[in-house]
């Protein structure tokens, strides 16, 4: 999936994101796919679980958040 296009500010969970290593608070987004050994195997991939990264505007850091 691509990234977004336009850096903007996000919330999860009701609390407003910062990077943990500069504090910035624009993110790029994108969705990133976690691969699991038996799945790749079996050349099942597309059902793996998606985590979505928030990538830092100012630095580059990429968080990870996985959905419950």
């Amino acid at each position: 999936m691509k990234a977004s296009k336009e850096a903007k500010e996000y919330s999860l969970d009701g609390r407003d994101l910062k990077c943990i290593m500069c504090s910035h608070d624009k993110f790029w987004t994108r969705k990133t796919l976690m691969n699991t050994k038996l799945l790749t195997l079996w050349k099942l991939d597309w059902s793996d679980r998606e985590a979505d990264n928030y990538i830092c505007e100012r630095c580059g850091y990429v968080h990870w958040f996985l959905k419950r």
